[in-house]
C-alpha cells in the first residue's frame, strides 16, 4: 500500500498563507529588464548554487540584463563574466561553466535550451535540481519536482519521508505527493526553508505547520 501524506491539503493551504508576504526565490521570480526565457532561468540557477539569494539576484541582473542569450554570452571573455557575477560562490568556475554551456547550446542545440530532462542533463554542470528548475520555471512544464537543500530537509523533518540525498527525496516525493502540488512545492518549500524552517534552530513557535511536524532531527528550536 502506497504511503500518503496526512493533512496535505491543510499543509499547503497554511504554507501559502504564511509564505505570502515573502518574495519568491531569485530563480523563479521575474527579473526587471530581463526576458523570461529558459536560458535566463538556467543561468540564474547556475549562479544560485551555494550562493545567497540577494547575491544571486544582483549577479543575475548585472549579467543577464545585457547578455541574455547564448550568442551574447559567447562574445564575452571569462574575465568579463567573472567581473559581472562576482561575488557569487565559485564565481570563476561558474563563469567558465556559463560560457561552456552557452557554446554547447549553440553547437548542439541550435542555441535553444533543451526541453527534456535527458537533454538538459547532457549539459556539463547541470544536475537534476537545475534541470528540474529549468523544466518548471523556464519551460513552464508540469510534472517535475526540483529538490534543493530545503526541499530535501523539510519533508524529512516533517516525517513524510526518510531519505539521505536530494535524488532519493525526489523519487520518494514523486510517489507520495499529490500531483496537484508539484508545481508549488519548490517555490513554497524554498521560501519556508529560508524564513521559518531554517536548518539550525528553526522557528517552530511561529510555524503554521507545527502541529503536523514530527521534528525529525530537530535538537533546538525557537
Amino acid at each position: 500500500m502506497t504511503k500518503t501524506i496526512q493533512h496535505v491539503d491543510d499543509i499547503f493551504r497554511l504554507l501559502k498563507q504564511q509564505m505570502a508576504p515573502h518574495g519568491k526565490p531569485t530563480v523563479s521570480q521575474k527579473k526587471p529588464h530581463v526576458p523570461e526565457t529558459p536560458f535566463v532561468t538556467l543561468i540564474s540557477c547556475l549562479l544560485s548554487l551555494r550562493t545567497k539569494d540577494e547575491v544571486t539576484a544582483q549577479a543575475s541582473r548585472r549579467l543577464l540584463t545585457k547578455y541574455h542569450t547564448p550568442e551574447m554570452i559567447t562574445q564575452l571573455n571569462l574575465k568579463q563574466i567573472e567581473t559581472m557575477i562576482y561575488p557569487v560562490g565559485f564565481y570563476k568556475t561558474k563563469a567558465r561553466r556559463i560560457k561552456d554551456i552557452s557554446q554547447t547550446l549553440l553547437d548542439e542545440f541550435e542555441g535553444n535550451v533543451p526541453d527534456t530532462m535527458d537533454g538538459l542533463l547532457r549539459l556539463k554542470g547541470v544536475g537534476r535540481k537545475t534541470a528540474n528548475i529549468v523544466m518548471v520555471y523556464g519551460h513552464k512544464k508540469h510534472g517535475y519536482l526540483p529538490i534543493d537543500t530545503h526541499c530535501h530537509r523539510i519533508p524529512n523533518r516533517l516525517g513524510w519521508i526518510t531519505t539521505k540525498t536530494p535524488e532519493e527525496t525526489e523519487q520518494a516525493l514523486l510517489k507520495i505527493l499529490p500531483r496537484e502540488y508539484w508545481d508549488d512545492f519548490n517555490d513554497l518549500f524554498v521560501r519556508f526553508g529560508q524564513t521559518i524552517c531554517v536548518p539550525i534552530s528553526p522557528f517552530c513557535s511561529i510555524c503554521s505547520l507545527e502541529k503536523y511536524c514530527k521534528k525529525i532531527g530537530v535538537k533546538n528550536c525557537r
